[in-house]
């Protein structure tokens, strides 16, 4: 089945999310770091993206790129390949590092835009992790290594003294409770449509309303699968599927019993 597009931003500006397969981790040390933004560095280069703004965490990274020449999807599919490469040889490893999809959300204002990239740089202090490590936050006060800082700096200010004081006092002003970024990468809801389209494959069945017919067996396994999309919802199982929300909790329950 061909996936669904992507729906494209009118800015060209996205919020990307990459995750670790199985939310393993994808960095064990300071030189994975390092090696991943070398190889951020090459496919900037080749693909033309710029950066706004990253955080890179143990099991997955964030970043806001401008995409102006729709190359981001090969970009980031370059970029997870050479890092993989890298990783399973070092840690003879096989098999996937990465989820095979990353995760977008467009963004089509300056005010999300300013939101996203505090959401972002406070993302390892939220996870108790060291404020701002392995983030942009500090390229946009000294040199910048991989990021595009001039552009989203002209947002607060007009001049570059008063643009970088109220960028960092805009940072302090974060508060988690009020944020309305949240972590969309671990709660992220898919459409119906994206939802069908999973189904299908997982299920090798295009007629989904067949499932309802389904022995007991062949049914509870069924959903117990389906129960494992990242993004699904019961409430859309029940919809797609025309099987009740509390037979399908109920298929939830005996599971954890």
């Amino acid at each position: 089945m061909p996936r669904i597009k992507r729906s494209k931003s009118y800015t060209k500006v996205y919020h990307i999310i990459i995750r670790g397969i199985n939310k393993q981790d994808i960095f064990l040390d300071k030189q994975d770091y390092l090696k991943f933004i070398k190889e951020i560095e090459n496919t900037k280069e080749k693909y033309l993206y710029e950066i706004y703004a990253y955080s890179f965490m143990n099991d997955h990274i964030h970043f806001v790129v401008y995409d102006k020449n729709d190359n981001i999807s090969i970009a980031i599919q370059s970029l997870n390949i050479r890092y993989s490469s890298y990783f399973n040889k070092k840690y003879e490893r096989i098999g996937h590092l990465f989820q095979n999809r990353f995760k977008s959300k467009n963004i089509e204002d300056e005010m999300y835009l300013k939101n996203v990239i505090r959401y972002i740089h406070k993302n390892p202090e939220n996870a108790g992790m060291e404020p701002y490590i392995w983030t942009s936050y500090k390229e946009y006060f000294y040199k910048n290594k991989i990021i595009t800082a001039e552009k989203v700096l002209k947002l607060f200010g007009n001049n570059m003294i008063e643009s970088i004081n109220n960028f960092k006092e805009y940072h302090k002003l974060y508060n988690k409770k009020d944020d309305n970024i949240g972590d969309y990468e671990l709660l992220r809801k898919i459409s119906d449509e994206e939802a069908i389209e999973t189904i299908k494959n997982i299920l090798n069945e295009d007629n989904l309303l067949k499932i309802q017919k389904y022995e007991k067996n062949k049914k509870y396994n069924a959903i117990l699968k389906l129960l494992k999309i990242d993004g699904i919802t019961k409430e859309q199982l029940s919809r797609i599927l025309g099987i009740s929300t509390r037979t399908i909790k109920r298929i939830e329950d005996t599971k954890n019993i």
